[in-house]
């Protein structure tokens, strides 16, 4: 009888401790553990990182730590640490949130608008995802890549259309560059590759030529009419004679795209460059710029009209005075450039 209580007395005991410890395990694993009010918390885990350094990031997110640790080791997460973008909701458990840190990388909106150089873009983009701008840019002048594609750093331009794109926080460098171009052959789909050659322009040109319409005019409503001009010019053989190319024309001698340039001078129409629409004819090599979408439309369906010349409408900031004629265009270029002498603007 007395052997018969011990055992039911030590089964008893047992089974508390047992209730005990599935009680403990159950709310390591199972109980909330979150320390935000938010409904969400985005973690960005770097390639490369260690348990322990995962848990210093989430440590201000995490009521008890060690709890995550004992369960992040029990399924093995620190042996399998993923890099990327995850978001943690308030309240998840421990096992949830390790599930998360494994499987949920979640895409981030990458966006750029229309950048100067490949220098620039590469700095803008390293801002929102893993990858440095050393790296980014080491991949996009890649000779190889560019190689491949058979053109140059600045028709390379092309290929980064400013909008915004769906990526992975944890995109390399060279995942950019090649899903960039797998967009850029998305967008030149077949209805626009026929109206650039109906327009007798290759898609090289036509995102050339919107780079200086980008630059000629911020408003994005008066640029499919500036296209107009300077798709008029090309069928009669005339240069483009577009301020914005010798402007660039300038900076990419002097390597100093920082200095603004707000006047252009006579004596700027006569630099020998590729870039200087003044002295060469015909559409420049590469682009000046990273035209948006609103300028590659513009010149894909310019308006139709008989102007051949535009100036700067200083009783209008920011838009144009249009002419048919040289002497029409004369008068309004005095116009613009009285304005500009009593601005005192000389470079």
């Amino acid at each position: 009888m007395y052997i018969k209580k011990i055992l039911i007395a030590a089964s008893v005991v047992g089974l508390i401790v047992l209730g005990g410890v599935s009680i403990y395990i159950y709310n390591v694993i199972f109980s909330p553990n979150t320390a935000f009010d938010t409904e969400t918390k985005s973690v960005y885990v770097s390639t490369g990182s260690s348990l322990q350094e995962v848990v210093n990031q989430l440590h201000p997110f995490l009521k008890d730590t060690d709890n995550f640790i004992t369960v992040a080791n029990k399924k093995g997460y620190g042996s399998n640490v993923k890099a990327g973008h995850f978001v943690l909701k308030k309240d998840m458990n421990n096992n949830e949130i390790i599930n998360t840190l494994r499987s949920g990388n979640v895409p981030i909106q990458v966006s750029f608008n229309n950048q100067h150089r490949l220098e620039n873009l590469a700095g803008r983009v390293a801002e929102q995802i893993e990858a440095d701008s050393l790296e980014i840019l080491r991949a996009m002048i890649s000779k190889p890549f560019l190689d491949s594609l058979e053109v140059s750093p600045l028709q390379s331009l092309k290929y980064y259309i400013p909008n915004t794109y769906e990526f992975y926080w944890d995109t390399s460098g060279e995942e950019f560059r090649n899903r960039m171009v797998s967009y850029y052959n998305e967008f030149w789909n077949e209805n626009r590759l026929e109206k650039a050659e109906a327009l007798n322009l290759s898609p090289q040109e036509v995102m050339s030529l919107a780079a200086i319409v980008q630059k000629e005019t911020a408003k994005v409503e008066e640029r499919p009419k500036v296209a107009g001009v300077y798709l008029n010019r090309l069928r009669r053989g005339m240069k483009l004679q577009a301020d914005p190319s010798v402007i660039f024309a300038i900076q990419n001698q002097n390597q100093d795209f920082e200095t603004p340039i707000k006047r252009v001078l006579y004596k700027d129409l006569e630099l020998d460059s590729p870039y200087n629409t003044y002295k060469y004819k015909g559409v420049p090599p590469g682009l000046i710029a990273m035209p948006d979408v609103s300028s590659i439309n513009a010149i894909l369906n310019a308006e139709s009209h008989d102007y051949l010349y535009f100036a700067a409408n200083p009783e209008n900031p920011g838009y144009h005075k249009f002419a048919k004629t040289l002497a029409q265009h004369n008068r309004n270029a005095r116009a613009y450039q009285n304005w500009v002498n009593k601005q005192k603007i000389y470079r």
